[in-house]
């Protein structure tokens, strides 16, 4: 059974840092694709960024030059460094991992709570 399990999240101050991570375990398939997407209350959930096999990426654009999507493929694993976060960053992330097959499949972690507050 396939399983993601993200880490990481926590309480920080506006203009704080942090890393999340998120690790893949009971694959035999690397997937085709991982990326982070993240739901505040009472919205819906959005694409934070995503991260390709071969390394491509796209970001959305609220968080573009402050966080940062990077996968170790050899350990099924992608991470999210988010810099100079602000109060509007504060969701739940979601880990996704895409694997290609005749359909998409999609794999979903358990979410990790960000909240950034003074």
């Amino acid at each position: 059974q396939v399983q993601l399990v993200e880490s990481g999240g926590g309480l920080v101050q506006p203009g704080g840092s942090l890393r999340l991570s998120c690790a893949a375990s009971g694959s035999s398939f690397s997937f085709n694709a991982m990326g982070w997407y993240r739901q505040a209350p009472g919205k819906e959930r959005e694409l934070v960024a995503r991260i390709t096999s071969d390394g491509s990426q796209n970001y959305a654009d609220s968080v573009k030059g402050r966080f940062t999507i990077s996968r170790d493929n050899a350990k099924n694993t992608v991470y999210l460094q988010m810099n100079s976060l602000k109060p509007e960053d504060t969701a739940v992330y979601y880990c996704r991992g895409s694997y290609y097959t005749r359909q998409i499949l999609y794999y979903w972690g358990q979410g990790t709570q960000v909240t950034v507050s003074s």
